[in-house]
Parts: C-alpha cells; structure tokens; sequence
C-alpha cells in the first residue's frame, strides 16, 4: 500500500509559478512510476507529467512542456511538480498518483491515488 498527500495548491495570478508536493508513506517512490494529474469538472482526468520508476526518464503533456518541472526526491519520498508561467487554463484539482505502469501517461493504470490539490489561476 501506497498513501500519497499533496500539499501546495492555490491561488495565484497568471505568470506566476507553485510548486505541488506529494509526500508518499508505505512504500518507497522509487520502486514506481509516478506521475501528476489534473482535472477540471465536467472533463476527464488529464495527464501532466510522470517520472520513471527509475528516476530516468520523465514525461510531459504537450501542454506544460517548457512550464513545469516534474522532479522526485528519493530520500524525502516525495514528487514535486514545479509550475511556472501558469496560465488561467491551468486551473484544475491536480492529483499525484504511483503504480507499476509500463504506460504512465495513462491515469486509468494508476492504482494510488492522493486527495488533489486546487490550483487556480486568476487573469
């Protein structure tokens, strides 16, 4: 079992950045793939971006390529995702998830789950 926290959500005015953290407990992060997440009502839960279970390779959405960072701290277990230059659309509940995933960008894959963080971007 994999509990997951997320913590750094917020308001705060376009251009401006946040950094989400996702505390993990039960098991080590390295042994999984994790990833970031976000959903808007009435829309599906859209992939972010995801790290690697190995730490080597991350992946990003089109979208935020160039804006956020996603990074993972082994010794805190803990996935950041550091967003700059947020813009309104960004606005979204966004969760962090981990699992054993061969294809990460896909939430469905996912079996742990944090509660989400509000992130909203005024104009």
């Amino acid at each position: 079992q994999v509990q997951l926290a997320e913590s750094g959500g917020g308001l705060v005015q376009a251009e401006g950045s946040l950094r989400l953290s996702c505390a993990a407990s039960g098991r080590t992060l390295s042994s999984y793939a994790t990833g970031w997440f976000r959903q808007t009502p009435g829309k599906e839960r859209e992939f972010v971006a995801a790290v690697s279970s190995g730490g080597t390779i991350t992946y990003a959405a089109d979208s935020i390529k160039g804006r956020f960072t996603i990074s993972r701290d082994n010794t805190k277990n803990t996935l950041y995702l550091q967003m700059n230059s947020l813009k309104p659309e960004d606005t979204a509940v966004y969760y962090c998830a981990a699992d054993r995933v061969a294809a990460i960008t896909i939430p469905s894959l996912y079996h742990y789950w944090g509660q989400g963080t509000q992130v909203t971007v005024s104009s």
